[in-house]
């Protein structure tokens, strides 16, 4: 992998991967394949990806690099590209929002601002839920900055988003993924029609490009684990519907299968209840992020001091860095100024099968299934293409 490792102090516990941003991250992903379709500003394919005029890029959420090749013999297609295939890195967090962001920006997390699952609003103190956007925000507003797909479709590519008809509204989906022509399905489970629209969407124009989402392995892994039998047979179906796809496609149309992050299971004994151990929570005024990343906004007092706490009590369990020290060590890319202040003041990256968890989303605390640290199986996610 291209990303660097930092060695764990500890037998037994994962080494950190940092994102090797402009190399060999998700972000990395568009404007490589603009690079072929004459986008201005994306000079050069930094991820090598086979020369086409169509590209259709499926992102199956959840899908890590690790995670399948430890399924090779329930998903014989993707097996089978593993040999061409390769793993890059998510962003951090290594979560849906912040790589959808990155994804469709073409930019690093530390410059377009979604900064994770939930953080915090500067100035108003919202704790802001990316995913479900819940919020009178302006998500234009909120990341204001040209996604990759306005970009091509202004330079004439027929750019196209196949995904639920429910996303297309959403604040996520204008934060980050704004520009392409939506093409909606309402069932799930009607896979033929979904390719048939894939395919269609395919052909327009000279040049185009065709973004497809399918979101059921993530969703059976936070809620029955990425070890379970349920989310075996999640990846095996889309194993199918994949293959499908590509006979489907006409032979001029590269197909470019990849994931938003990986996965682990955490066993309730793992989760640690922020609310039951008042030590942790003296000097946060605001906590976000995720089980596995954890935000933690400090208004009154050092927050060298909360982030010298929680690694007492976490000890090698955990990565915990001030704002400034994980900007310096390089985890979000470059950080613009005026997006700083989203991230929280101490974060919290949890190694093993641990998280923090916390009675304010009481909703994670019945998952199993969680991501959002920098450990190789939730950071890695593959790179097929067909």
């Amino acid at each position: 992998m291209t990303s660097q490792l930092v060695t764990s102090s500890q037998a037994g516990l994962p080494e950190m991967v940092v994102p090797a941003y402009g190399r060999s991250t998700l972000g990395e992903l568009m404007p490589s394949i603009g690079a072929h379709l004459g986008v201005p500003g994306c000079r050069d394919d930094v991820l090598g990806l086979p020369s086409a005029q169509r590209y259709v890029v499926v992102l199956v959420d959840g899908l890590g690099w690790h995670l399948v090749r430890r399924a090779m013999a329930g998903a014989p297609y993707l097996s089978w590209l593993l040999g061409e295939g390769r793993p890059i890195t998510s962003g951090v967090p290594s979560t849906t929002a912040t790589s959808l962001a990155s994804l469709g920006t073409g930019l690093p997390p530390g410059r377009h601002g979604i900064v994770g699952y939930t953080s915090r609003v500067p100035g108003t103190g919202e704790i802001l839920n990316a995913l479900t956007w819940e919020s009178d925000l302006v998500a234009r507003a909120y990341q204001p900055k040209p996604t990759f797909f306005e970009r091509a479709a202004a330079a004439g590519v027929r750019v196209s988003s196949v995904a639920l008809e429910r996303f297309e509204a959403s604040g996520l989906t204008e934060a980050a993924l704004r520009g392409a022509e939506f093409v909606p399905f309402a069932d799930e489970k009607a896979e033929d029609d979904r390719i048939d629209l894939v395919v269609a969407a395919a052909g327009r124009g000279d040049r185009s490009l065709v973004y497809a989402y399918e979101r059921e392995l993530d969703h059976c892994g936070h809620v029955l684990g990425c070890e379970s039998p349920a989310w075996l047979s999640q990846l095996q179906r889309i194993d199918a519907m994949c293959e499908r796809l590509r006979d489907a496609l006409p032979d001029d149309v590269r197909l470019v299968i990849t994931g938003d992050h990986g996965m682990v299971d955490v066993p309730t004994d793992h989760q640690i209840v922020a609310e039951d151990e008042p030590q942790l929570m003296r000097g946060v005024s605001a906590l976000a992020g995720e089980g596995r990343f954890r935000q933690l906004y400090v208004d009154h007092g050092s927050a060298t001091k909360v982030a010298n706490r929680w690694r007492e009590r976490l000890g090698d369990l955990a990565w915990v860095r001030t704002r400034d020290e994980a900007v310096e060590d390089g985890w979000f890319g470059p950080v613009e100024d005026d997006l700083r202040e989203r991230y929280g003041h101490v974060l919290v990256a949890m190694r093993g099968s641990w998280a923090v968890m916390t009675r304010q989303f009481p909703r994670e605390l019945s998952l199993v299934g969680m991501h959002g640290s920098l450990t190789p199986a939730e950071m890695a996610i593959p790179l097929f293409t067909d």
